[in-house]
């Protein structure tokens, strides 16, 4: 796959989950302008996440049954502009979370755009190019910050939404005429199939394990991207929107940073990368929670979690598809299941904490998910003889039905 490609591929992904994660530098503006109290801002971003994991169960087996995934990959954009559409043009609360869901639903192609191009990479390149790729999930949640916060100021939240709309359906277009076919004999699943398969992964310890990490790293990952516009408007700072957004740039050079992951995968080095990273985004809390009193080590902060948090993240699906070549959209899917989910009950939480109890209270929080993600993984480089009777039966049960 040359670079260009890859390129687009990470702008379809950026865009994608972009009007998912928009509305977290403007949660306040935004909120009061659809009459929603602060402490339940934090459910515009969670509604996206929430329509986010139902298209991952209900479309991304899709990817598994449709032969030419470059259509699917189109139509999923202009569905999801028209999402983008309904959220900008709405001012009742109810409305405007219609269009987030929608927008959600079908954002699920970004696990169909990371299923193509694992599929049309060489197994020598596939943690690179995933890697790639993947990054730009993490340069679309975290620039979107950027960009918001300067939109916002000139022409309102709104405008946001309109744009991520355009873009949307610009690179439907491009899709279209530029990605080539996959080669191979195609994917005969049929629907039904493909949704009884993506169920059978959830019993797999694989699957289970990384699932997990995924989930604990997003929630705490949520907890900071959800909730961090809340003390940076408030008092000592008073940062309007366009200053809160550029933060993103901390968090973008963290996460580009951690785009070696995908080398360091290809390497086999998954399960020692995984490890240091883990121990780094628990770290990293330990500079965040400093922000009512300094902003030099919230941004070292900042750079330090979203290194760790994709070099886990790319890690993990390297893991997956590797080990479910013929099935890369439905093992994707199922491990995206545990993303969305960490991410929503981390930006749900979030803003509730902080109502409660401050900063402290959401920094806490965000370390909590950490420590969680780490006994996770600590918990699976265990030899079999040390975990409980009933782990290793259900391994052997899942090896003997293997």
């Amino acid at each position: 796959m040359d670079v260009w490609r890859r390129l687009l591929l990470a702008a379809v992904c950026g865009v994608a989950v972009a009007g998912i994660y928009a509305a977290q530098p403007v949660l306040e503006p935004m909120g009061r302008d659809l009459g929603l109290p602060a402490s339940q801002a934090g459910w515009i971003v969670a509604t996206g996440q929430f329509g986010y994991l139902a298209g991952l169960v209900l479309l991304v087996p899709l990817g598994d049954v449709v032969i030419d995934r470059r259509r699917l990959i189109a139509v999923h954009l202009a569905v999801t502009a028209t999402g983008m559409l309904l959220t900008a043009s709405v001012s009742a609360a109810w409305t405007a979370f219609a269009g987030l869901a929608v927008s959600g639903l079908f954002a699920v192609v970004v696990q169909i755009t990371v299923a193509y191009a694992a599929s049309v990479s060489p197994p020598a390149d596939r943690g690179r190019n995933i890697g790639f790729v993947t990054s730009g999930v993490v340069v679309g949640i975290l620039g979107a910050r950027v960009v918001t916060g300067t939109l916002a100021d000139v022409w309102g939240w709104r405008s946001v939404y309109a744009a991520v709309a355009v873009l949307s359906l610009g690179l439907a277009a491009v899709v279209l005429v530029t990605l080539p076919p996959e080669a191979g004999p195609g994917r005969p699943t049929g629907y039904r199939q493909a949704l009884a398969s993506l169920g059978g992964l959830f019993g797999q310890r694989l699957l289970l394990t990384r699932g997990l990490i995924a989930f604990f790293a997003f929630a705490s990952f949520g907890t900071l991207w959800s909730g961090l516009s809340l003390p940076l408007a408030d008092a000592p700072w008073h940062l309007d929107e366009s200053r809160i957004g550029l933060f993103g740039i901390a968090g973008l050079a963290g996460a580009l940073g951690a785009a070696r992951a995908g080398r360091w995968a290809d390497a086999g080095r998954t399960a020692r990368v995984t490890g240091l990273a883990l121990t780094l985004l628990v770290l990293s809390w330990a500079a965040i929670a400093h922000l009512p009193w300094t902003l030099g080590l919230l941004v070292i902060g900042i750079v330090a979690l979203d290194f760790a948090v994709q070099a886990v993240h790319v890690s993990n699906q390297h893991v997956l598809t590797s080990a479910h070549p013929g099935r890369t959209s439905s093992v994707t899917g199922a491990y995206m299941v545990f993303y969305s989910l960490g991410s929503a009950v981390g930006a749900a939480a979030t803003t509730a904490m902080y109502a409660a109890h401050g900063w402290a209270g959401s920094s806490l929080l965000g370390a909590g998910f950490a420590v969680c993600a780490m006994a996770v993984w600590a918990t699976d480089r265990l030899p079999p003889g040390a975990r409980t009777p009933v782990a290793r039966r259900k391994e052997a049960e899942h090896h003997i039905s293997a």
